[in-house]
């Protein structure tokens, strides 16, 4: 069991699949004090060295919580997606014990108001958003995507040919585009935040903003 004594920002993890692993994973090596749980002893043992400290229960039942001390959490996450019945009984069974933050993985729309509805307070839908992201680099035009919300995304891309060779001010993107360039890099360089004087070049990687369907537009310009 954690030591709540040692750190306020424990988290518990429930459920080492990929996705609860690399979220355990990452909040250790950001030295968060973790509890990752996972029914499969196989699971368990993989993950003890990597990660501060796993321990094999059946949450499904509130008592197996209390014995591993969940009730001293005020954060925990639900990583178990495969089986819809568990992740409802286990949301279920923190909300009881009064965890105030619950972030816990949906698979479906669905699942994912039932999770809501029961008490969670953050529902993640990890495979959605990967296929919608996966979906916006295909087109070969963007590095990276990240929506933010529905009507707004950060995108990192080449610059088209309309900015090569001109400040972000004799460009005019926003008013053309109704998008904003935020960051600039040059290559072997890291990025640094955009002005309107800033000089955009052939080579350039660049951080843009704005809604998603503007910056697939912008994105399709001739490079």
């Amino acid at each position: 069991m954690v030591d709540r004594k040692k750190k306020d920002n424990a988290v518990l993890v429930i459920g080492l699949g990929r996705f609860g692993a690399a979220t355990a994973g990452e909040l250790d090596r950001l030295d968060r004090e973790v509890l990752a749980v996972d029914s499969d002893m196989e699971l368990v043992q993989k993950w003890s060295e990597r990660v501060t400290h796993t321990v094999q229960a059946d949450v499904t039942k509130i008592e197996a919580l209390q014995q591993i001390g969940a009730q001293e959490f005020s954060i925990a996450v639900v990583a178990v997606g495969s089986s819809i019945e568990a992740s409802v009984l286990i949301t279920a069974n923190l909300v009881d014990l009064g965890i105030p933050e619950i972030w816990a993985k949906a698979i479906s729309k669905s699942h994912g108001q039932i999770l809501e509805r029961i008490g969670a307070t953050h529902v993640i839908y990890p495979e959605a958003e990967a296929g919608e992201r996966v979906a916006h680099l295909l087109s070969g035009q963007m590095l990276d995507f990240v929506e933010v919300d529905e009507d707004f995304a950060i995108v990192r891309m080449f610059p088209p040919r309309v900015l090569v060779g001109k400040t972000l001010a004799q460009a005019g993107i926003r008013n053309e585009y109704k998008i904003t360039t935020v960051g600039v890099k040059k290559p072997g360089e890291s990025f640094t935040y955009a002005t309107a004087e800033t000089l955009i070049a052939e080579g350039d990687q660049i951080l843009v903003s704005g809604h998603p369907d503007d910056i697939e537009k912008f994105a399709t310009l001739p490079k």
